[in-house]
């Protein structure tokens, strides 16, 4: 099992050992007992190998086998595993930005080998945005945190994040992410998610500044301010549209549905019917570009849903199945994003400290995590060992934690995976 890591790190991010040493230690050089790359893939390891909170280092991965599998990983001496309490005491002090930096390499790494080619949208990357809370506290935790108020009573002290996640194949990638949080404790504006929107489309931009990307919105975003952002940034967007979000112009696309019969078209596939109908320039919305309404209305049996979304790309009947499709895609954010984050055993809603900088290290230790383990999860070389081995994926985790626990990288071995060429693909659409 652990030969599928190293492979999975050598194939898709052959760099990543440079890219461990040249992020900037907060520590004194002099004060140090182990090196930044081996605190960063223990780091790591507790999101990989879902130990499920930070003390089970201290039990799962003291063993003499692991202690020599990580000085392989890192290519950096080490004698002993650090305890939780010094991984904490670098997170506390480390930058986030450093953390964001490494994510932001292994994405671009991706994105050049080509990896999230398929999932394209009409030559977009599709890209979901939402938020989600993360933690929770009955009393007061720090003065960032957003308060859950009734009837002038705080319920509850919680943090939240907004994600932003290239959707692949059934897959999840973390490309950006804002905390939600107030700026001091006193503030009369509690922070949300359409402010840390603006802030995260200006990273996103600044850091991918020629990636085509398609931005999917859930209804709240279904707003002038948002539109001009994404139109600016020359974004395309596929945004949920619900009535009340901008009622001039719903109502204007129910008038133009009427007048305009042939723009509608339908689809019956395995029993499931579709019908699309479509509208463009709407409004005229926003100066000389237009905003453009699609529709499905869905039919299985008796059972019937309706999905409507605005979109700034060129719609007719040769491309209207093939947008509503990739305006479906942003519900995996919350599937194979969030929710696999908190219930698949990496627990995300477990609070890894109490302290805010070290909070946000353990939340960009997760995302980087969860990115190695997609990779891996759905590889070409964990799809030929299951078949082999263990016949589901579910007992990866515990079979890779096993692995290296108890044995060692053989060095003959990593020599040929450093020098012979192998190819590792994806899981298809």
């Amino acid at each position: 099992m652990k030969q599928i890591l190293y492979k999975t790190m050598r194939h898709f991010f052959p760099e990543y050992r440079q890219w461990l040493r040249d992020m900037k230690d907060p520590r004194k050089k002099n004060m140090t007992s182990y090196e930044l790359p081996v605190m960063i893939w223990v780091g790591i390891l507790l999101f990989l190998l879902k130990l499920g909170s930070k003390r089970q280092i201290n039990y799962e991965l003291d063993t003499e086998a692991m202690i020599n599998n990580i000085k392989l990983l890192s290519r950096e001496k080490l004698e002993r595993i650090p305890y939780d309490g010094t991984l904490e005491y670098l997170l506390e002090r480390l930058d986030p930005v450093e953390l964001t930096r490494i994510r932001e390499k292994m994405i671009n790494r991706l994105i050049r080998n080509k990896s999230f080619s398929k999932c394209k949208i009409n030559g977009s990357y599709p890209i979901a945005i939402d938020g989600s809370g993360y933690l929770t506290f009955k009393g007061y935790h720090c003065p960032h945190c957003l308060k859950k108020k009734k009837k002038g009573k705080v319920l509850f002290y919680y943090h939240s994040i907004l994600e932003a996640k290239i959707i692949s194949n059934g897959m999840a990638f973390s490309v950006e992410t804002e905390f939600i949080e107030n700026e001091s404790e006193g503030v009369l504006k509690q922070d949300c998610e359409l402010k840390a929107f603006y802030r995260l489309s200006e990273k996103l931009k600044k850091k991918f500044p020629q990636l085509e990307i398609c931005l999917l919105l859930d209804s709240l975003y279904a707003n002038k301010p948002v539109i001009d952002i994404c139109n600016k940034n020359k974004w395309k967007y596929i945004i949920t549209f619900k009535e009340g979000s901008m009622p001039e112009v719903y109502k204007e696309y129910e008038t133009l549905k009427k007048i305009n019969p042939d723009k509608h078209i339908e689809y019956n596939n395995n029993g499931i019917k579709q019908k699309f109908y479509w509208a463009d320039n709407v409004l005229q919305y926003i100066g000389s570009l237009d905003v453009n309404v699609i529709e499905c209305i869905e039919m299985k049996g008796n059972q019937q849903k309706r999905f409507v979304w605005l979109t700034n790309f060129s719609v007719d009947k040769y491309s209207v199945k093939d947008i509503a499709k990739g305006g479906r895609l942003r519900w995996k954010i919350e599937n194979e994003g969030f929710n696999a984050q908190k219930n698949w055993g990496y627990n995300l809603e477990h609070p890894y400290s109490k302290h805010i900088v070290a909070l946000k290290n353990f939340y960009l230790l997760l995302q980087i995590a969860h990115i190695i383990n997609q990779l891996m999860e759905n590889g070409s070389l964990l799809m030929e060992e299951i078949k082999k081995s263990f016949g589901s994926i579910k007992n990866f985790t515990k079979r890779l934690l096993e692995s290296l626990r108890t044995s060692v990288f053989d060095m003959t071995e990593i020599q040929m995976m450093d020098t012979l060429k192998f190819q590792i693909r994806l899981r298809g659409p």
